[in-house]
């Protein structure tokens, strides 16, 4: 059981346990920033109250990319196997958001039905209506994957002649704000589960790389949520080297002009379907970037409670700005007359007032709402009925950041230690975890692992050469005069004195000649482009001192 008290004397007078992390968000949430979200109709102009479930739920995966990138074959990589609802194809199948979940039995629930369970994070849904809810069902099925996270896949977004079809023509508006994938706004609701979920991944085909202006559009919508987006340029198999290198420097600009952010987006390359390889060239380049990308989704489960902590701290800035800005243009609304006219005034000087706010309460232009969204949205409201400032409201949510988000970080870090690391496990994930196709099995240190003879012993005749140029006595060279020798090879110190440690195996501070073939062994290794072991395999402690190293 993990606890903890607030220290000040309100605390003592009513102080807080908290026996989980979960539970702590929750009562946090309730208690000190929902009655400010409510107080200044937070849920109207920017995201519904939160539920206990999206405190409870497992981590998410948001698949978004457009039609025939390989979005549905992507999570069947995953699973490896199929999923209820499930249809690939090189047109547009997937018209539905689809949330692939664990389940005891395989079978499919409905939109409608799916949002009034209160298990599932996803009742406050039901506010896009029937329209979305349609083309919105839950996949469930008793995979090992979905027993650690849940995956969301979305319609595929249209390109080219499809995407103008689809433009409201009376305003011009791309059909992602203004005219609906099917009647409701796929932007809005992307937003939504971007808010929620712990993964964004984009995907792109390396075969036909276009990023159409619907798409383009649907990556600014995920604005704020920079931290979360991971990039996969998919079917890479399908071109050469050549081409494959242009393909990325592209998608590297184009992304370049649509996610600001000061550090380079992360993009994984590779093919992620069990088709054979059309290219193999690039075989070992999409293993590695493979086992990166798995490295960063069975981290998810371990980093959820973190994640969930730093999107109510988001969530709670956003908020107390909201609140500055109601409160100020209520204060600017004459009480009697002139009411319409002072509304067009002040929504258009939104702007300056989002300055005066910055200046006086010392904050980020970074925490304020989009302009443009917030003038819309404020002209379908009374703005007579907007709120003062209430000072209790804002101190409240002050002493959550200040005290007890720190008490919950502490608490984040006790629940880490005290139960066993938790990754995602089966499907894919266990693919290449053990035998010959793990990740570099026989490969740099682990050349040779199943052979009988020392692998060294294959180059040690020309090492040996090398060897007795260098003065040995008693059959060993010094360190003085193996250094010589090995930083003929240009690595930096630091590397080299890694292999010294591994080499000198009995710790004399000299090598003899299965030491120094050893040496010039990992060198090569490293020149190579491996990584050194952090200790010496087995199979490459030298014959002579296998009974020294147990």
């Amino acid at each position: 059981m993990f606890s903890w008290l607030g220290t000040d004397d309100r605390r003592k007078k009513d102080p807080e346990v908290f026996q989980t992390v979960s539970e702590g968000l929750k009562k946090l949430y309730k208690t000190k920033l929902l009655p400010l979200e409510e107080g200044y109709k937070f849920h109207e102009f920017h995201s519904p109250a939160l539920e206990d479930a999206d405190f409870d739920n497992k981590p998410m995966v948001l698949l978004v990319g457009q039609y025939s990138t390989g979005k549905t074959s992507f999570i069947r990589y995953l699973l490896e196997q199929d999923f209820p609802g499930m249809r690939i194809g090189p047109e547009p199948t997937t018209d539905s958001f689809i949330a692939v979940m664990h389940g005891d039995t395989e079978g499919v629930v409905p939109g409608n039905a799916l949002v009034v369970d209160p298990k599932k994070p996803f009742r406050k849904l039901n506010a896009f209506g029937n329209a979305f809810l349609n083309r919105f069902v839950c996949a469930q099925l008793p995979n090992p994957v979905l027993e650690s996270i849940s995956v969301i896949d979305t319609p595929g977004i249209l390109s080219g002649e499809k995407q103008r079809i689809s433009r409201d023509v009376e305003s011009g508006y791309s059909c992602l704000r203004r005219c609906q994938y099917g009647g409701y706004d796929f932007a809005a609701v992307l937003e939504w589960f971007a808010e929620r979920v712990d993964r964004i991944i984009l995907l792109f085909d390396a075969h036909k790389l276009d990023i159409s202006d619907e798409f383009s559009e649907v990556i600014k919508a995920l604005k704020n949520h920079e931290d979360k987006i991971r990039v996969v340029l998919n079917k890479a198999d399908q071109i050469e080297t050549q081409q494959l290198m242009r393909v990325y420097g592209a998608l590297m600009w184009s992304l370049g002009k649509i996610v600001n952010t000061p550090e380079v987006i992360r993009v994984y390359i590779g093919s992620f379907w069990s088709h054979p390889l059309l290219i193999p060239d690039n075989r070992k380049l999409f293993e590695a970037e493979e086992q990166d990308l798995f490295k960063d989704i069975q981290s998810l489960p371990r980093n959820a409670a973190l994640r969930k902590l730093n999107d109510l701290i988001k969530r709670a800035r956003l908020a107390k700005v909201h609140a500055y800005i109601i409160s100020a243009l209520k204060k600017e609304m004459p009480s009697v007359f002139g009411k319409e006219n002072k509304k067009k005034e002040l929504i258009g000087s939104l702007g300056d007032i989002y300055k005066r706010i910055e200046r006086e309460h010392q904050i980020s232009p970074g925490d304020f709402p989009n302009l443009k969204k917030m003038q819309d949205q404020l002209n379908s409201q009374d703005l007579n009925k907007f709120q003062p400032l209430k000072p209790k409201l804002l101190e409240a949510v002050d002493d959550m950041l200040a005290h007890d988000i720190a008490g919950l970080m502490v608490l984040v870090r006790q629940e880490e230690n005290q139960r066993p690391n938790p990754v995602v496990k089966g499907g894919a994930f266990d693919g290449t975890l053990d035998g010959p196709f793990g990740h570099g099995y026989g490969e740099g240190a682990g050349e040779g692992i199943d052979e009988a003879e020392w692998v060294v012993a294959r180059d040690k005749p020309a090492y040996d050469e090398i060897f007795y140029t260098l003065s040995p006595v008693n059959a060993k060279v010094t360190g003085a005069n193996a250094k010589r020798e090995m930083v003929k090879s240009k690595l930096p110190n630091t590397v080299l004195g890694k292999i010294w440690k591994l080499a000198d195996i009995d710790k004399d501070g000299m090598l003899d000649d299965e030491e120094f073939a050893l040496a010039n062994h990992l060198i090569k290794v490293k020149l190579e482009g491996h990584e050194l072991p952090a200790e010496l395999p087995a199979h490459l402690v030298p014959p002579s001192k296998r009974k020294l190293a147990e």
